[in-house]
């Protein structure tokens, strides 16, 4: 008896998984903007605050921005995520695998009650594998005691 009930919880665990998986799913595309299509928004001039969010050794490595975005390290959005204004169209981006930084500040925004907010679905990466215009970054900063570079303007210093 004992057994079908260890059963029947291991079955519950997870559905419970499945069903958040695709609920991340759903949320992920719903928030989530092509490198065409955003390239469509910005030459319509449309009203959308764009954020560089790779983690500072990314940047350093590329330091190349697209153009009109905003740079925040990941950590300054965290502390703060009033960084990204809730009342306009955003669009946060990264160089991660799967997105994972974008995704993860889309969440904290989420949460933090943003609702006009989106991540570049393949980051900086598949913006430039489909031929759109990158600038030079040319802001200053330094390595942190972590190893992590951070812009000098961080609170987090």
């Amino acid at each position: 008896m004992w057994m079908i009930a260890v059963i029947a919880c291991i079955a519950v665990l997870v559905a419970g998984v499945l069903v958040k998986r695709a609920r991340d799913r759903q949320m992920f595309e719903q928030h989530s903007i092509t490198s065409e299509d955003l390239h469509s928004l910005l030459a319509s001039h449309g009203d959308v605050a764009l954020f560089d969010v790779r983690l500072s050794l990314d940047l350093l490595a590329d330091s190349v921005i697209i153009p009109g975005a905003k740079r925040f390290a990941p950590e300054e959005v965290i502390a703060n995520p009033a960084l990204i204004p809730k009342d306009r169209d955003s669009i946060v981006y990264c160089t991660c695998p799967s997105d994972e930084t974008s995704r993860r500040i889309l969440r904290l925004a989420l949460a933090d009650g943003h609702t006009r907010i989106k991540f570049l679905k393949g980051g900086l990466g598949g913006w430039r594998a489909g031929g759109y215009p990158v600038e030079p970054y040319d802001k200053s900063f330094h390595l942190d005691s972590s190893g992590v570079a951070l812009p000098r303007h961080s609170p987090i210093q």
